[in-house]
Protein backbone atom coordinates (compact mmCIF):
# COMPACT_ATOMS: atom_id res chain seq x y z
CA UNK A 1 0.00 0.00 0.00
CA UNK A 2 1.12 3.68 -0.75
CA UNK A 3 1.30 5.55 2.55
CA UNK A 4 2.57 9.00 1.29
CA UNK A 5 2.94 10.20 5.05
CA UNK A 6 5.23 6.76 6.01
CA UNK A 7 6.98 7.73 2.70
CA UNK A 8 7.72 10.80 3.59
CA UNK A 9 9.60 9.93 6.57
CA UNK A 10 12.58 8.27 4.71
CA UNK A 11 13.36 12.07 3.34
CA UNK A 12 15.20 13.27 6.13
CA UNK A 13 14.85 17.11 4.47
CA UNK A 14 11.07 17.05 4.25
CA UNK A 15 11.18 17.55 8.64
CA UNK A 16 12.84 20.65 9.15
CA UNK A 17 11.37 23.40 8.93
CA UNK A 18 11.85 26.76 6.95
CA UNK A 19 11.72 29.65 8.17
CA UNK A 20 9.64 28.60 10.98
CA UNK A 21 7.16 26.73 9.06
CA UNK A 22 7.00 22.82 7.78
CA UNK A 23 9.27 22.65 4.53
CA UNK A 24 6.91 22.55 1.96
CA UNK A 25 9.29 20.92 -1.14
CA UNK A 26 7.55 22.06 -4.69
CA UNK A 27 11.14 21.47 -7.03
CA UNK A 28 11.29 18.33 -7.25
CA UNK A 29 11.31 19.09 -11.40
CA UNK A 30 14.63 20.78 -10.68
CA UNK A 31 16.11 18.17 -8.08
CA UNK A 32 13.99 15.69 -6.24
CA UNK A 33 14.76 15.05 -2.62
CA UNK A 34 16.87 12.13 -1.19
CA UNK A 35 15.70 8.83 0.67
CA UNK A 36 17.50 7.68 3.66
CA UNK A 37 18.23 4.60 2.00
CA UNK A 38 20.48 6.56 -0.61
CA UNK A 39 21.87 8.23 1.21
CA UNK A 40 22.90 6.09 4.14
CA UNK A 41 24.11 3.51 1.13
CA UNK A 42 27.09 6.12 -0.71
CA UNK A 43 27.97 6.43 3.08
CA UNK A 44 28.49 3.25 3.58
CA UNK A 45 30.64 2.64 0.68
CA UNK A 46 32.73 5.55 1.22
CA UNK A 47 33.44 4.35 4.74
CA UNK A 48 33.85 0.09 4.30
CA UNK A 49 34.44 -0.24 0.35
CA UNK A 50 35.33 2.57 -1.59
CA UNK A 51 38.22 1.86 -4.26
CA UNK A 52 38.47 2.38 -8.12
CA UNK A 53 36.35 0.28 -10.34
CA UNK A 54 37.45 -2.27 -13.31
CA UNK A 55 41.84 -2.02 -12.25
CA UNK A 56 42.36 -3.20 -8.58
CA UNK A 57 43.10 -6.74 -7.80
CA UNK A 58 42.14 -7.01 -4.22
CA UNK A 59 38.79 -7.32 -2.37
CA UNK A 60 37.72 -3.39 -2.35
CA UNK A 61 38.25 -3.35 -5.59
CA UNK A 62 36.32 -6.43 -6.96
CA UNK A 63 33.51 -5.20 -4.24
CA UNK A 64 32.82 -2.07 -5.23
CA UNK A 65 33.00 -2.69 -8.91
CA UNK A 66 30.50 -5.47 -8.42
CA UNK A 67 28.06 -2.83 -6.87
CA UNK A 68 28.83 -0.42 -9.53
CA UNK A 69 28.04 -2.55 -12.62
CA UNK A 70 24.90 -3.70 -10.46
CA UNK A 71 23.84 0.03 -10.76
CA UNK A 72 24.08 -0.56 -14.54
CA UNK A 73 21.83 -3.24 -14.17
CA UNK A 74 19.50 -1.64 -12.10
CA UNK A 75 19.31 1.40 -14.66
CA UNK A 76 18.55 -1.73 -17.35
CA UNK A 77 15.92 -3.14 -15.18
CA UNK A 78 14.21 0.42 -14.94
CA UNK A 79 14.06 1.07 -18.71
CA UNK A 80 14.13 -2.50 -19.83
CA UNK A 81 17.14 -1.77 -21.94
CA UNK A 82 17.79 -5.40 -23.93
CA UNK A 83 21.28 -5.46 -22.58
CA UNK A 84 23.43 -3.49 -19.55
CA UNK A 85 26.22 -2.87 -22.53
CA UNK A 86 23.50 -0.37 -24.05
CA UNK A 87 23.90 2.15 -20.32
CA UNK A 88 26.38 4.81 -20.34
CA UNK A 89 26.94 6.55 -17.27
CA UNK A 90 27.57 10.22 -17.86
CA UNK A 91 27.78 13.17 -15.43
CA UNK A 92 23.87 14.16 -16.16
CA UNK A 93 21.09 14.16 -19.11
CA UNK A 94 22.89 17.06 -20.36
CA UNK A 95 26.67 14.91 -21.22
CA UNK A 96 24.49 12.84 -22.51
CA UNK A 97 22.99 14.55 -25.07
CA UNK A 98 26.45 16.12 -25.39
CA UNK A 99 27.67 12.90 -26.10
CA UNK A 100 25.17 11.70 -28.74
CA UNK A 101 25.73 15.30 -30.42
CA UNK A 102 29.40 15.08 -30.35
CA UNK A 103 29.87 11.75 -31.80
CA UNK A 104 26.96 10.49 -33.25
CA UNK A 105 25.50 13.91 -34.82
CA UNK A 106 28.89 15.38 -35.79
CA UNK A 107 29.92 11.64 -37.74
CA UNK A 108 26.94 11.28 -39.35
CA UNK A 109 24.90 14.41 -40.47
CA UNK A 110 25.73 16.54 -43.68
CA UNK A 111 24.17 19.60 -45.27
CA UNK A 112 21.25 18.04 -46.54
CA UNK A 113 19.98 16.35 -43.38
CA UNK A 114 17.59 18.12 -40.70
CA UNK A 115 17.24 17.65 -37.25
CA UNK A 116 13.56 17.98 -35.58
CA UNK A 117 12.98 19.28 -32.21
CA UNK A 118 9.74 20.54 -30.28
CA UNK A 119 8.68 24.24 -29.27
CA UNK A 120 9.12 22.32 -25.62
CA UNK A 121 12.72 21.49 -25.69
CA UNK A 122 15.30 21.94 -22.61
CA UNK A 123 18.13 24.27 -22.96
CA UNK A 124 19.84 21.09 -22.83
CA UNK A 125 17.91 19.41 -25.87
CA UNK A 126 18.42 22.50 -28.10
CA UNK A 127 21.96 23.73 -27.63
CA UNK A 128 23.78 20.53 -28.84
CA UNK A 129 21.73 20.39 -31.76
CA UNK A 130 22.55 24.11 -32.69
CA UNK A 131 26.20 23.54 -32.57
CA UNK A 132 26.10 20.74 -34.80
CA UNK A 133 23.96 22.34 -37.81
CA UNK A 134 26.78 24.92 -37.01
CA UNK A 135 29.48 22.52 -37.91
CA UNK A 136 27.67 20.09 -40.05
CA UNK A 137 25.48 22.79 -42.38
CA UNK A 138 22.42 20.57 -41.45
CA UNK A 139 19.32 22.44 -40.67
CA UNK A 140 17.33 22.66 -37.33
CA UNK A 141 13.89 22.95 -37.36
CA UNK A 142 10.97 23.22 -35.27
CA UNK A 143 7.56 21.83 -34.60
CA UNK A 144 4.70 23.70 -32.99
CA UNK A 145 3.03 22.61 -29.69
CA UNK A 146 -0.89 24.04 -28.89
CA UNK A 147 -1.38 27.28 -27.03
CA UNK A 148 -2.70 25.01 -24.03
CA UNK A 149 0.78 23.40 -24.45
CA UNK A 150 -0.40 20.17 -25.98
CA UNK A 151 1.67 18.08 -28.34
CA UNK A 152 0.15 18.55 -31.79
CA UNK A 153 0.56 15.51 -34.06
CA UNK A 154 -0.28 17.29 -37.69
CA UNK A 155 2.88 19.67 -36.67
CA UNK A 156 5.00 16.52 -35.72
CA UNK A 157 4.36 15.36 -39.43
CA UNK A 158 4.00 18.41 -41.36
CA UNK A 159 7.77 18.85 -40.84
CA UNK A 160 8.99 15.52 -40.60
CA UNK A 161 10.30 14.01 -44.19
CA UNK A 162 13.09 12.24 -45.72
CA UNK A 163 15.51 14.93 -45.13
CA UNK A 164 15.13 14.45 -41.28
CA UNK A 165 18.04 12.45 -39.94
CA UNK A 166 17.16 12.74 -35.49
CA UNK A 167 14.35 13.59 -34.24
CA UNK A 168 15.24 14.41 -30.32
CA UNK A 169 11.95 15.58 -28.22
CA UNK A 170 11.16 15.70 -24.58
CA UNK A 171 9.48 12.98 -22.93
CA UNK A 172 7.71 14.99 -20.54
CA UNK A 173 7.73 19.21 -20.44
CA UNK A 174 9.86 20.28 -17.62
CA UNK A 175 7.66 23.64 -17.75
CA UNK A 176 3.99 22.93 -19.01
CA UNK A 177 4.19 18.91 -18.01
CA UNK A 178 2.41 18.04 -21.36
CA UNK A 179 3.39 14.53 -21.84
CA UNK A 180 4.54 13.62 -25.39
CA UNK A 181 3.78 10.47 -27.35
CA UNK A 182 6.85 9.12 -27.76
CA UNK A 183 6.31 5.75 -29.06
CA UNK A 184 3.95 7.45 -31.61
CA UNK A 185 6.88 9.96 -32.36
CA UNK A 186 9.93 7.22 -32.38
CA UNK A 187 7.57 5.03 -35.20
CA UNK A 188 7.02 7.94 -37.72
CA UNK A 189 10.15 8.94 -37.39
CA UNK A 190 11.81 5.64 -37.74
CA UNK A 191 9.31 5.41 -41.24
CA UNK A 192 11.25 8.09 -43.01
CA UNK A 193 14.78 6.39 -41.47
CA UNK A 194 15.79 8.67 -38.92
CA UNK A 195 17.18 8.15 -35.01
CA UNK A 196 15.34 8.95 -32.25
CA UNK A 197 16.60 10.89 -28.86
CA UNK A 198 14.26 11.15 -25.80
CA UNK A 199 15.28 13.51 -23.44
CA UNK A 200 13.67 11.90 -20.32
CA UNK A 201 14.59 13.81 -17.29
CA UNK A 202 11.08 14.30 -16.41
CA UNK A 203 9.29 11.06 -17.73
CA UNK A 204 11.79 9.30 -15.88
CA UNK A 205 10.28 10.29 -12.42
CA UNK A 206 6.63 10.43 -13.32
CA UNK A 207 5.94 7.02 -15.65
CA UNK A 208 7.49 3.62 -16.32
CA UNK A 209 10.00 3.95 -19.63
CA UNK A 210 10.53 0.62 -22.09
CA UNK A 211 13.01 1.87 -24.12
CA UNK A 212 12.09 -1.72 -26.29
CA UNK A 213 8.73 -1.15 -26.86
CA UNK A 214 9.49 2.65 -27.50
CA UNK A 215 12.17 1.71 -29.77
CA UNK A 216 13.96 4.76 -29.48
CA UNK A 217 17.81 4.71 -30.14
CA UNK A 218 18.84 7.13 -27.61
CA UNK A 219 17.36 8.32 -24.35
CA UNK A 220 18.67 10.13 -21.83
CA UNK A 221 17.71 11.27 -18.07
CA UNK A 222 19.44 12.27 -15.04
CA UNK A 223 19.88 10.90 -11.57
CA UNK A 224 19.00 14.05 -9.16
CA UNK A 225 15.70 13.98 -10.53
CA UNK A 226 15.09 10.47 -9.94
CA UNK A 227 15.89 10.49 -6.46
CA UNK A 228 19.71 9.95 -6.84
CA UNK A 229 22.35 11.94 -6.39
CA UNK A 230 24.13 15.36 -8.84
CA UNK A 231 26.73 14.14 -10.75
CA UNK A 232 25.27 10.95 -12.02
CA UNK A 233 23.65 10.26 -15.80
CA UNK A 234 22.41 7.94 -17.91
CA UNK A 235 22.84 7.74 -21.73
CA UNK A 236 21.10 5.05 -22.97
CA UNK A 237 21.60 3.79 -26.74
CA UNK A 238 20.45 0.95 -28.57
CA UNK A 239 24.58 -1.47 -28.84
CA UNK A 240 24.72 -1.49 -32.30
CA UNK A 241 24.64 2.33 -32.38
CA UNK A 242 27.24 3.11 -29.40
CA UNK A 243 29.48 0.26 -31.05
CA UNK A 244 29.76 2.38 -34.39
CA UNK A 245 30.16 5.58 -32.23
CA UNK A 246 34.01 7.03 -31.79
CA UNK A 247 34.99 7.62 -28.37
CA UNK A 248 33.36 11.26 -26.45
CA UNK A 249 36.42 11.88 -24.12
CA UNK A 250 40.16 9.76 -24.44
CA UNK A 251 41.86 8.39 -21.47
CA UNK A 252 41.91 5.79 -19.11
CA UNK A 253 39.29 2.68 -18.76
CA UNK A 254 37.91 2.67 -22.37
CA UNK A 255 40.64 1.55 -23.99
CA UNK A 256 41.81 -1.51 -25.73
CA UNK A 257 45.02 -1.43 -26.20
CA UNK A 258 47.54 1.82 -26.45
CA UNK A 259 50.75 1.89 -28.12
CA UNK A 260 52.84 4.90 -29.19
CA UNK A 261 51.47 4.66 -32.11
CA UNK A 262 47.95 4.22 -32.01
CA UNK A 263 45.18 3.37 -29.96
CA UNK A 264 41.99 0.58 -29.85
CA UNK A 265 39.05 1.45 -27.97
CA UNK A 266 36.97 -0.70 -25.82
CA UNK A 267 33.30 -1.90 -26.77
CA UNK A 268 30.76 0.09 -25.32
CA UNK A 269 29.90 0.97 -22.37
CA UNK A 270 33.46 1.07 -21.42
CA UNK A 271 34.21 3.51 -24.63
CA UNK A 272 32.00 6.18 -23.60
CA UNK A 273 33.22 6.65 -19.22
CA UNK A 274 36.79 7.59 -19.64
CA UNK A 275 38.67 8.34 -16.37
CA UNK A 276 37.32 7.47 -13.09
CA UNK A 277 33.83 7.67 -13.24
CA UNK A 278 31.41 9.13 -10.50
CA UNK A 279 31.69 5.58 -9.09
CA UNK A 280 29.51 6.06 -5.52
CA UNK A 281 27.36 8.65 -7.21
CA UNK A 282 26.06 5.31 -9.69
CA UNK A 283 25.99 2.89 -6.96
CA UNK A 284 23.47 5.67 -5.33
CA UNK A 285 21.58 6.30 -8.75
CA UNK A 286 20.97 2.63 -8.55
CA UNK A 287 19.47 2.38 -4.91
CA UNK A 288 17.15 5.04 -5.82
CA UNK A 289 16.14 3.50 -8.90
CA UNK A 290 15.11 0.35 -6.74
CA UNK A 291 13.35 2.48 -4.22
CA UNK A 292 11.05 3.92 -6.81
CA UNK A 293 10.76 -0.07 -8.43
CA UNK A 294 10.06 -1.36 -4.72
CA UNK A 295 7.12 1.35 -4.11
CA UNK A 296 5.55 0.27 -7.71
CA UNK A 297 4.85 2.51 -10.49
CA UNK A 298 0.94 1.69 -10.48
CA UNK A 299 0.96 2.93 -6.91
CA UNK A 300 3.23 5.99 -7.52
CA UNK A 301 1.15 7.21 -10.84
CA UNK A 302 -2.18 6.83 -9.18
CA UNK A 303 -0.97 9.42 -5.98
CA UNK A 304 0.27 11.49 -8.62
CA UNK A 305 -2.95 11.80 -10.56
CA UNK A 306 -4.61 12.80 -7.55
CA UNK A 307 -2.55 14.90 -6.54
CA UNK A 308 -2.15 16.67 -9.92
CA UNK A 309 -6.01 16.96 -9.78
CA UNK A 310 -6.23 18.02 -6.12
CA UNK A 311 -3.94 21.10 -7.78
CA UNK A 312 -5.89 22.00 -10.33
CA UNK A 313 -9.10 21.89 -8.29
CA UNK A 314 -7.88 24.15 -5.54
CA UNK A 315 -5.71 26.56 -7.68
CA UNK A 316 -9.13 27.20 -9.60
CA UNK A 317 -10.29 29.17 -6.38
CA UNK A 318 -7.15 31.65 -6.52
CA UNK A 319 -8.49 35.01 -7.93
CA UNK A 320 -5.85 35.47 -10.98
CA UNK A 321 -4.39 32.32 -10.71
CA UNK A 322 -3.53 30.81 -14.24
CA UNK A 323 -2.04 27.37 -15.29
CA UNK A 324 0.71 27.97 -18.15
CA UNK A 325 0.30 24.60 -19.50
CA UNK A 326 -3.20 22.60 -19.58
CA UNK A 327 -2.86 19.73 -21.39
CA UNK A 328 -4.52 16.65 -21.19
CA UNK A 329 -3.32 13.93 -19.01
CA UNK A 330 -0.45 16.52 -18.20
CA UNK A 331 1.83 15.39 -15.13
CA UNK A 332 2.70 16.55 -11.73
CA UNK A 333 4.38 19.99 -13.41
CA UNK A 334 2.73 23.17 -13.27
CA UNK A 335 3.52 26.92 -14.74
CA UNK A 336 1.49 29.56 -13.34
CA UNK A 337 1.24 33.13 -13.19
CA UNK A 338 -0.99 35.10 -10.45
CA UNK A 339 -2.55 38.18 -11.94
CA UNK A 340 0.32 40.73 -12.78
CA UNK A 341 2.50 39.52 -9.64
CA UNK A 342 6.32 39.12 -10.83
CA UNK A 343 7.17 35.66 -10.22
CA UNK A 344 10.28 36.53 -7.94
CA UNK A 345 7.95 38.54 -5.98
CA UNK A 346 5.44 35.96 -5.58
CA UNK A 347 7.97 33.33 -4.84
CA UNK A 348 9.86 35.26 -1.93
CA UNK A 349 6.70 35.51 -0.06
CA UNK A 350 6.06 31.85 -0.83
CA UNK A 351 9.58 31.08 0.31
CA UNK A 352 8.92 32.88 3.61
CA UNK A 353 5.79 30.87 3.84
CA UNK A 354 8.46 27.60 3.59
CA UNK A 355 6.93 27.14 0.67
CA UNK A 356 9.83 26.13 -2.32
CA UNK A 357 8.83 27.19 -6.21
CA UNK A 358 11.15 27.64 -8.98
CA UNK A 359 10.96 30.63 -11.01
CA UNK A 360 12.48 32.04 -14.25
CA UNK A 361 12.75 30.73 -17.36
CA UNK A 362 13.50 27.16 -16.79
CA UNK A 363 16.17 26.34 -18.90
CA UNK A 364 13.52 26.76 -21.81
CA UNK A 365 13.66 30.14 -22.49
CA UNK A 366 12.13 29.68 -26.03
CA UNK A 367 9.32 27.77 -24.56
CA UNK A 368 8.12 30.31 -21.63
CA UNK A 369 8.35 32.78 -24.29
CA UNK A 370 6.24 31.29 -27.00
CA UNK A 371 4.10 30.66 -24.48
CA UNK A 372 4.27 34.60 -23.60
CA UNK A 373 6.11 34.84 -20.99
CA UNK A 374 9.95 35.66 -20.00
CA UNK A 375 9.41 33.93 -16.40
CA UNK A 376 7.20 31.89 -14.69
CA UNK A 377 6.56 30.56 -11.31
CA UNK A 378 6.40 26.65 -10.92
CA UNK A 379 5.75 24.51 -8.70
CA UNK A 380 6.42 20.42 -9.10
CA UNK A 381 5.18 17.17 -6.77
CA UNK A 382 7.45 14.60 -6.00
CA UNK A 383 6.48 11.27 -4.60
CA UNK A 384 6.62 12.69 -1.18
CA UNK A 385 4.00 15.38 -1.87
CA UNK A 386 0.81 15.57 -0.32
CA UNK A 387 -2.33 17.51 -0.15
CA UNK A 388 -1.83 19.30 2.90
CA UNK A 389 1.71 20.71 0.23
CA UNK A 390 -0.97 21.91 -1.99
CA UNK A 391 -3.04 23.46 0.93
CA UNK A 392 -0.09 25.37 2.29
CA UNK A 393 0.97 26.38 -1.30
CA UNK A 394 -2.86 27.55 -2.39
CA UNK A 395 -2.45 29.55 1.46
CA UNK A 396 0.50 31.05 0.07
CA UNK A 397 -0.20 32.42 -2.51
CA UNK A 398 -3.02 33.63 -1.71
CA UNK A 399 -1.23 35.54 0.82
CA UNK A 400 0.94 37.25 -1.91
CA UNK A 401 -1.86 38.00 -3.71
CA UNK A 402 -2.71 40.53 -0.61
CA UNK A 403 0.37 42.44 -1.05
CA UNK A 404 0.41 43.27 -4.13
Amino acid sequence: MFDVYKIRKDFPVLTQNINGKPNIYLDSAASAQKPDCVIDKMCRVYKTTFANVHRGAYALADEITAEYEDARQTVQKFINASSAKEIVFTRNATESINLVAATWALNNLHESDEILLSEAEHHANLIPWQIVTQKTGCTLKIFKIGDDGSYLPEEFTKNLNERTKLVATTGMSNVLGTIFPVKDITTAAHQVGAKVLIDACQLAVHQPIDVQAIDCDFLAFSGHKTYGPTGIGVLYGKFEILQNMPPYQTGGDMVEKVTYQKTTYAEPPARFEAGTPAIVEAIGLGKALKYMLNLGWKDIIAHERELTHYMLQQTAEIKGFKHIGTAQNKGGVFAFQVGKIHPQDLAYVLGKEGVAVRIGHHCAEPLVNRMGYTSLARASLGLYSTKEDIDAFVAAVKKASTFF
